[in-house]
């Protein structure tokens, strides 16, 4: 797809919204123009009272056209409005040419309810929020009562952050296969599992060294997370050898939430859970992502429906508190009736968290290399499949809690968390909202820094440190001083 801007606006910004019409789009100013290349020439123009935008969208013989201006007063910061004014001008053109009106209109983030808590704390009513997304932002109007709902739920949940809370994240990046759909960095032939002892040797030495930072700094550990990767692909005795090496850095007693990733049924056994429990896990996955044999197979999972089921009344035995299940709407060779009835049977299980996810397909996923158009635009059944999860979810006394959104999901829908009162997983939260600092150890880990900004400070920041991707790469890292140098430097900073 080629771009022509005349205006101030953010190309990676333009590039998005173009994404949500074109998934998959690649993006070159030289490239040669065909029949097939979608061009779009947009225009942004700064005025006395506002920010205007066209956009010309042009596809083979067919030329579609968009306008809008956002008005300061709405729209107070001079990003936000250009934002605004160039979003309505594409996604008009966009929705004319391919006759599609995409259910977050221009809302490309990863949030699409940080603008409707913004809005909300700032006063704005709950109707008029929902009003401004549906009109100022094309949202359709059930996408805009769920944004402000969980919007609503989330500020419930975070309430007043403190400057020295934070959270541990603990990454375990090996699973027993790997997914078609995915390209995380996880690792399941023999020779990188075999990598596992080696290096569960380093991350407890990283463990010892992110712990002893945060107690330095003498910040407040809200939760432990580890994640994946699949956690439970350990044996029980290498599991046990990495929870008490938390556990001598802090007891599960003094945390809100310790939560262990379970994830594949075929790792989960009933001794590797009762380890955890003992070490005060509250939390875990167990993810089924489908109830059809048929689609977990074409999606290289190797687990059955009946896995699942033996793996999650193992978890219930276990005696650990809470629950969550995944589930993925969309995925190749699923059905709407097959995913309403996989749904059915997890809200008669009443796990205590359901999260269902839109099918997304990761660039570098083994799938792109089987089937080449992949990509959805409308999403097929994926649609109704969203929409009844929520609806039944609801039904059943699940509430929403968190939201996502990532690129490249069919029909361009949304991820998200339900609970049950009370059950919540707040490390989601803290993580997705950025609410406060997230300190990670272990291969392909992000520590990241935050100021939040409803402390008062205005806007907020956010420092990211990468560890090695790859396990190979981070057996013979030592970035120790570096890391805790800028770690120091930024709390020196934030804690004035």
């Amino acid at each position: 797809m080629k771009l022509i801007i005349d205006g101030n606006i953010n190309i990676y910004y333009v590039q998005t919204l173009c994404m949500i019409f074109f998934p998959g789009a690649k993006f070159a100013q030289d490239e040669e123009v065909t029949d097939s290349t979608p061009v779009l020439n947009l225009h942004v123009e700064e005025r006395e009272d506002g920010v205007y935008a066209r956009a010309e969208l042009s596809l083979g013989d067919k030329t579609t056209f968009g306008e809008k201006f956002a008005a300061y007063a709405d729209f107070p910061t001079s990003e936000r409005t250009h934002k605004v004014a160039v979003g309505g001008a594409v996604v008009g053109a966009g929705g004319d040419m391919m006759g599609y009106r995409p259910s977050w209109g221009m809302l490309t983030g990863v949030r699409p309810s940080k603008v409707a808590m913004e809005m909300l704390n700032s006063g704005i009513s709950k109707t008029r929020t929902k009003k401004i997304l549906s009109g100022d932002y094309c949202v359709i109007p059930k996408k805009a009562a769920l944004a402000v709902s969980v919007a609503l739920n989330e500020s419930k949940l975070i309430g007043t952050p403190d400057k020295r809370d934070c959270s541990i994240y603990i990454s375990i990046p090996f699973c027993p296969t790997r997914c078609a759909y995915c390209s995380f960095v996880s690792y399941t032939s023999k020779r990188l599992l075999s990598l596992i002892p080696e290096y569960l040797e380093k991350l407890c030495r990283d463990i010892d060294e992110t712990f002893k930072t945060v107690r330095d700094l003498g910040l407040n550990v809200k939760t432990v997370y580890i994640g994946g990767g699949t956690p439970t692909i350990l044996t029980s005795e290498q599991l046990r050898l990495l929870l008490s090496k938390i556990e001598e850095h802090i007891s599960a007693s003094e945390i809100e939430e310790y939560t262990l990733e379970s994830g594949r049924p075929d790792t989960i056994d009933a001794e590797k859970l009762a380890v955890a429990r003992g070490y005060g896990v509250n939390r875990i996955s167990v993810n089924p992502q489908i109830l059809c044999d048929d689609v977990l197979c074409g999606i290289g999972r190797n687990h059955t429906s009946e896995d699942f089921m033996r793996a999650y009344n193992t978890a219930r035995e276990s005696g650990i508190k809470y629950i969550n299940t995944d589930l993925i709407a969309g995925l190749p060779g699923d059905r709407f009736l097959t995913f309403s009835s996989s749904f059915d049977r997890i809200l008669a299980l009443e796990p205590d968290n359901i999260t269902v996810h839109t099918f997304c397909v990761k660039k570098s996923a083994d799938l792109l290399k089987r089937e080449s158009h992949i990509y959805s635009l409308r999403g097929g059944d994926a649609g109704k499949c969203i929409d009844y999860s929520q609806i039944k979810a609801q039904q059943a006394g699940y509430i929403p809690y968190y939201m996502y959104r990532q690129k490249n999901t069919v029909g361009n829908f949304e991820n998200v968390g339900f609970a049950k009162e009370g059950a919540e997983g707040l490390y989601n939260i803290y993580m997705m909202e950025e609410v406060h600092s997230i300190f990670s150890a272990g291969a392909g880990a992000v520590t990241k820094l935050v100021s939040y900004g409803s402390l008062g400070e205005g806007k907020s920041y956010i420092k990211r440190i990468f560890n090695p991707k790859y396990p190979y790469e981070y057996l013979r890292d030592d970035n120790t001083e570096q890391k805790r140098a800028t770690i120091n430097a930024f709390y020196e900073e934030l804690l004035k």
